[in-house]
């Protein structure tokens, strides 16, 4: 809305150059046509300046408030997600390490539980041997109490043994849920990198504007200056009208126009050629 008011108003003000080399011709007074258009064209002028400042100056707070805010998220965003991330690898380094320790002591117990089966069965198949031979030796007797020493013992390894299974069991259901989240951590990324690739397309696009509205500004500053020369032209007039130079009584009214360019054959806002004499 601000542009189009602002290009209406150079529009206006490039219609109001015409103005005094139109009216030459039907007034018999061009003294006060002059003075009543250079108003109207020093109005128009303040106030497509005015018009111009607040627009520029809108437009930047406006670039720089969506620049601040760009800037805040992205920052606010990559520290919460490397905060998450470092978290999880430390709790999943932690519980990886946990596992590790429990299958090492698993498979120990395993070894030392098959070599007490192995050594139950030798003393086993001993002890019926000695059965065989004496069923009253002491010896016999004392082999059949460590056997039943080591069953006591054997049952207390199993039941390690179990509960290191159990555990174990524990572990692979921790080792499918890091696997899952590793997957949500591949996909956070791959979104981040959706974000980060959106932001530096809209860092492009403001970049884009910027350009488009250091164009617009040096027109503008072109535009002004115009107006000005064309102001101080306006005031040359007028001040020629008040010494007679323009307005003589014995001017013949056949006397050549002052020549204005019109805007219909300029491809820009050129300023008007006003001859001194």
């Amino acid at each position: 809305m601000e542009s189009r008011r602002l290009l209406l108003m150079l529009r206006q003000l490039t219609l109001m150059r015409v103005l005094p080399g139109d009216t030459w011709h039907h007034t018999r007074c061009p003294e006060v046509t002059a003075s009543t258009t250079c108003e109207k064209l020093e109005k128009a002028r303040n106030e497509l300046q005015a018009a111009y400042e607040g627009f520029v100056q809108k437009l930047n707070q406006q670039h720089q408030t969506d620049l601040t805010e760009l800037e805040n998220r992205l920052k606010e965003f990559y520290t919460e997600e490397c905060e998450k991330l470092q978290s999880i690898y430390i709790e999943e380094a932690e519980k990886y390490k946990t596992q590790l320790q429990e299958q090492k002591q698993i498979t120990d117990l395993k070894s030392e539980n098959e070599a007490l089966n192995e050594k139950l069965k030798s003393e086993e198949q001993k002890r019926l041997s000695r059965e065989k031979a004496n069923s009253k030796n002491p010896q016999i007797m004392y082999l059949e109490q460590e056997l039943e020493s080591l069953k006591a013992v054997l049952e207390i390894k199993n039941e390690k043994l179990h509960q290191q299974d159990v555990k174990l069991m524990k572990m692979e259901k921790l080792e499918d849920n890091n696997t899952a989240l590793v997957d949500k951590l591949k996909r956070c990324q791959q979104e981040n990198e959706e974000l980060k690739a959106r932001i530096d397309k809209h860092i492009a696009i403001s970049r884009q504007l910027s350009n488009e509205q250091a164009t617009l500004q040096e027109w503008l500053e072109k535009e002004s200056k115009v107006n000005k020369r064309l102001s101080m032209e306006n005031e040359e007039l007028l001040w020629k009208l008040h010494n007679g130079d323009l307005c003589g009584s014995d001017r013949s009214p056949t006397s050549p126009a002052i020549p204005f360019q019109s805007p219909r054959n300029s491809g820009s806002f050129p300023s008007p050629s006003v001859s001194p004499r």
